[in-house]
C-alpha cells in the first residue's frame, strides 16, 4: 500500500473513499442471516472441535476479535485519558465484561482473565456491536460478554507449566494455576502465576563526530532478571435476584534487578583505548489492589451500583556505576529513584428506562491520587562522600508529593430509535484540585466538560456504521511534574520537571463500517479518524541562567489524522476453512510546531503507522493447530525533540509462531518461537552543543542498535 500524507481538507475525500472500499466488499459478499440485533452469539458448541484450553484460546477462533479487543485507533495517544495507567476508573476500562459485569479493578480488569479462566466454564460468548443502557461498559468499539455456566455446583482446575530457552543458553520455568467454579450463590475464581521475563540485551553504539570521524563505540550487555509473581482472585455471592456483590483483589510483585556491562572505545586516541563501565541495577516493583461493587435491581428493572478500589505502587530503582579498572570497581554514579502510587475510588449510579426505547445512567465518581517521589544523584568529584549517596558527593536531592482529587459527574442517555439503529450520548463533568509539596508547593484547580455523541447503524445485519465524536481530556502524569530519571540517556542523570504542566485536550472523531461474512467466514473493517489537539505535551524550554535544561510542557495545537483497515477471513474459498487470515494496516500522520525549531513535525513518537499479518490453522481431526502473527511498523519518522538533540526510533518487525498439539490425558502441548529472526531495535541520536536545536552546533551523530534475542518456550496445559 502506499500512503499519501494526509492533509485536513482531503479528510471529507478520505471518508468517501474508505467508505467506497468497504460497500464494494459487502456488495461483493453474500448476505449474512443474522439475528436483527447486533450481538454476535458463539455458544459453547462452536469451539468444541478445537478442544480449548481457556477463554483466550476461544477467542483466538472468532474472525474479527483482534478488532473488537483492540478499540480501534483513537483510543490511546495524545489527548487520550484511556489506558490502565488512568487515574479513576471512568466509563472506559476494557471491552470484557464476565457475565455481563465489568470487573470491579484496573490493573485486575476483565482481559486480565481471559487465560485464567477455563473453557469448560463457559456456556457462551456474545459480541456486542450495539450500545445498551445494560453495559457496564461504555465507550468500546465492541463489548465482548463471557458467560459462565451457571450451575448449583462446578469447579475447574486449570494448569500450565512451561520452560522458556534463552538465546544466551538460560533455562527459565514458569507455570500458572487457576481454580473457577460456583457453589450456590457463591462464584470464585483464584490463580497464581509467575513467568519468566528474563532477558539478556545485545547492542553496539557508534559515535560518529560532524566531519564523519569515528569518535568511539560502545559494546553493550544488559541483563535483567524478571519473574513477576501474580496472585489474584475474583468473588461474587448472589443474595437474591435482586441483588448480587463482588469481591476483586490483586498482588503483583514485579521486581526486575539487573547489569550492564559496557566496552567504551575511544576511537580518537592512538592507539586506541578501551575503558570498561558496570551498572548495577536494584529494581524492586511491588503492587496490590483491591475492589468490590455492590448492585440492586429494583422491582420496575432500574438499577443502582457502588464499588470502590484501592490500589498502591512502589517502584524503587537504583542504579551504582563502576569504572573497572583490572579487578577494582570505582564508583562514580550513584542514582537512587522511588515512586510510590496510592489510589483510592468510590463510584455510584442510577440506571432506570424512560420506555422500551430510552434508558439513563447517572452517577458519581470520586477519585484520589497520591504520587511521594524521591531522587537522590551522588557522583565522584573526589570530595568526601555522603553514606546516603554511596559514599559519593551529593548533587541532587529531590523529594515531592502530589496529590490530585478528582470528581466526576456523569449522564449516558441509551436511545433506541429503532432495531437497526442506536445512539448513545454522554455528558461528563470533571473537577480536579492537583496539589504539590517538597521541592515545589504548588496548587491548582481544574474543570472540563466532556461531551461525547455515539452512533450506530446496522445498514444490514452484516453491515454496521459507526459514527463518534468526543470531547477527551488527557490525564498528567505526575512524574513530569517532579524531577525525575531519564533510563535511555546514559548522560543525562536526572530530568527536570514541571509544575505548571496542563492537560492534553482533543476532539476525537471517527467514522467505521464493518462487514461481517456468513456463517462466521470473516469480518473486514475500516476506520478514518482526525484528533484536533490542544495543548500538546512535549519538551520545552527551561534553562536556568548559565545553562540548558528541558523538561515536558505545553507546546500549543497539533492534529493527528489517519486510516486503519482491518480484515480477518476463514479460507473457505480455497477449501481450508479451518485456516484464519488476520490482517491490518493503519497509516497516520500528525502535526505540531516544534518548540526548539519553529518547525512542523510529526508528535512525539508517532511514525508513519504499522502493519500486521497473522495464520492460524487448526486441524481437528488430527488435534493440531500452528500458526503465526508477524507485527511492524513503517521506518522512519519516529522521532522525539529535545532542547539538545533529537532521537529517532526504528524497529525490525516482530514475530511469534506456534505449534500445539493434543495429547493423552487431554493434555495440550505447545511449542512457540519468539523473535527467532533476531529483531533489532535501533536508536539514532543527534547532539548540540553551545545551544539550543537551533542555536547550538551539532557535535555528535550516535548510532545504536540492540536486541534480545530469540527465545523458545514449551508450554504444557491441562484441566481438571
Amino acid at each position: 500500500m502506499i500512503f499519501v500524507c494526509i492533509r485536513k481538507p482531503l479528510l471529507n475525500t478520505l471518508l468517501v473513499l474508505s467508505g467506497s472500499f468497504l460497500f464494494s466488499l459487502s456488495a461483493s459478499a453474500q448476505d449474512q442471516s443474522a439475528a436483527d440485533d447486533s450481538t454476535i452469539t458463539y455458544p459453547v458448541e462452536f469451539f468444541d472441535q478445537y478442544e480449548p484450553f481457556s477463554v483466550n484460546d476461544m477467542l483466538d477462533r472468532i474472525p474479527g476479535i483482534s478488532v473488537a479487543r483492540s478499540g480501534g485507533p483513537s483510543s490511546g495517544g495524545p489527548g487520550s485519558s484511556s489506558g490502565s495507567n488512568r487515574r479513576g476508573l471512568g466509563l472506559g476500562g476494557d471491552s470484557i465484561m464476565i457475565n455481563g459485569r465489568r470487573i470491579t479493578g484496573k490493573e485486575n480488569e476483565g482481559n486480565s482473565q481471559l487465560s485464567r479462566i477455563p473453557a469448560n466454564q463457559v456456556q457462551y460468548i456474545e459480541i456486542i456491536r450495539g450500545t445498551s443502557g445494560d453495559l457496564d461498559v461504555r465507550g468500546g468499539n465492541q463489548v465482548i460478554n463471557i458467560v459462565l455456566l451457571q450451575a448449583e455446583s462446578r469447579n475447574s482446575v486449570a494448569w500450565e507449566f512451561n520452560t522458556d530457552h534463552l538465546h544466551d543458553g538460560e533455562l527459565k520455568p514458569g507455570g500458572k494455576v487457576s481454580l473457577t467454579g460456583q457453589r450456590g450463590a457463591f462464584d470464585y475464581l483464584a490463580s497464581v502465576e509467575s513467568e519468566p521475563r528474563w532477558e539478556y540485551r545485545r547492542g553496539f553504539e557508534t559515535s560518529i563526530l560532524p566531519d564523519g570521524t569515528l569518535n568511539e563505540t560502545i559494546k553493550r550487555d544488559q541483563r535483567t532478571d524478571n519473574q513477576p509473581f501474580i496472585f489474584s482472585a475474583n468473588l461474587g455471592y448472589e443474595f437474591g435476584a435482586n441483588d448480587i456483590a463482588h469481591f476483586n483483589a490483586q498482588y503483583n510483585d514485579s521486581s526486575a534487578p539487573g547489569t550492564e556491562d559496557r566496552a567504551i572505545t575511544d576511537q580518537l586516541a592512538s592507539p586506541t583505548t578501551i575503558a570498561l563501565e558496570f551498572d548495577d541495577i536494584d529494581h524492586q516493583n511491588e503492587f496490590w489492589e483491591m475492589g468490590g461493587d455492590y448492585e440492586h435491581t429494583f422491582a420496575n428493572g432500574s438499577r443502582w451500583k457502588s464499588l470502590f478500589i484501592i490500589n498502591n505502587k512502589d517502584d524503587d530503582r537504583l542504579r551504582e556505576r563502576f569504572d573497572v579498572i583490572g579487578s577494582d570497581k570505582i564508583k562514580d554514579l550513584y542514582l537512587n529513584s522511588f515512586n510510590g502510587y496510592q489510589e483510592q475510588i468510590i463510584r455510584s449510579s442510577y440506571s432506570f428506562d424512560f420506555d422500551r426505547a430510552q434508558s439513563l445512567e447517572f452517577g458519581f465518581e470520586r477519585a484520589q491520587t497520591t504520587l511521594d517521589s524521591t531522587l537522590q544523584l551522588g557522583l565522584n568529584t573526589g570530595a568526601t562522600g555522603d553514606p546516603a549517596f554511596g559514599g559519593l558527593t551529593a548533587i541532587t536531592s529531590s523529594n515531592a508529593t502530589v496529590e490530585e482529587i478528582r470528581y466526576e459527574a456523569f449522564a449516558v442517555h441509551n436511545w433506541q430509535i429503532n432495531n437497526r439503529m442506536s445512539l448513545e450520548s454522554t455528558l461528563i463533568m470533571e473537577n480536579s484540585e492537583i496539589k504539590q509539596s517538597g521541592d515545589v508547593s504548588k496548587k491548582r484547580d481544574f474543570d472540563f466538560v466532556r461531551p461525547k455523541v455515539d452512533y450506530r447503524f446496522d445498514i444490514t445485519p452484516a453491515l454496521q456504521l459507526r459514527a463518534t465524536i468526543e470531547k477527551d481530556v488527557a490525564q498528567l502524569s505526575f512524574n513530569d511534574f517532579t524531577t525525575n530519571i531519564n533510563t535511555m540517556d546514559d548522560d543525562q542523570d536526572a530530568v527536570a520537571g514541571n509544575p505548571e504542566l496542563r492537560q492534553e485536550q482533543s476532539w476525537r472523531y471517527d467514522l467505521n463500517l464493518e462487514y461481517r461474512f456468513n456463517d462466521s467466514a470473516g469480518v473486514v473493517s475500516g476506520n478514518v479518524f482526525y484528533h484536533d489537539l490542544e495543548d500538546v505535551i512535549a519538551k520545552i524550554d527551561v534553562s536556568p541562567i548559565g545553562g540548558f535544561a528541558s523538561a515536558n510542557g505545553n507546546i500549543g495545537e497539533g492534529e493527528r489524522y489517519g486510516i486503519k483497515l482491518d480484515g480477518s477471513l476463514r479460507m473457505g474459498i480455497i477449501n481450508l476453512p479451518e485456516m484464519l487470515i488476520t490482517s491490518g494496516v493503519q497509516v497516520e500522520d500528525s502535526n505540531v510546531t516544534d518548540p526548539f525549531l519553529g518547525t512542523d513535525r510529526r508528535l512525539t513518537r508517532h511514525g508513519r503507522g504499522r502493519y500486521n499479518l497473522g495464520l492460524r490453522h487448526d486441524l481437528p481431526s488430527r488435534g493440531i493447530s500452528y500458526g503465526f502473527t508477524y507485527n511492524a511498523s513503517f521506518q522512519d519518522n519516529s522521532k522525539v525533540y529535545d532542547i539538545d538533540k533529537i532521537e529517532s526510533y526504528n524497529s525490525d518487525p516482530f514475530v511469534i509462531a506456534f505449534l500445539e498439539t493434543q495429547g493423552w490425558a487431554g493434555l495440550t502441548f505447545r511449542f512457540e518461537a519468539t523473535n527467532f529472526q533476531e529483531s533489532w531495535r535501533c536508536r539514532e541520536r543527534s547532539r548540540y552543543t553551545g545551544g539550543t536545536l537551533f542555536t547550538g552546533t551539532l557535535s555528535e551523530l550516535e548510532d545504536s542498535c540492540s536486541h534480545s534475542g530469540e527465545k523458545y518456550a514449551v508450554k504444557v496445559r491441562g484441566t481438571f
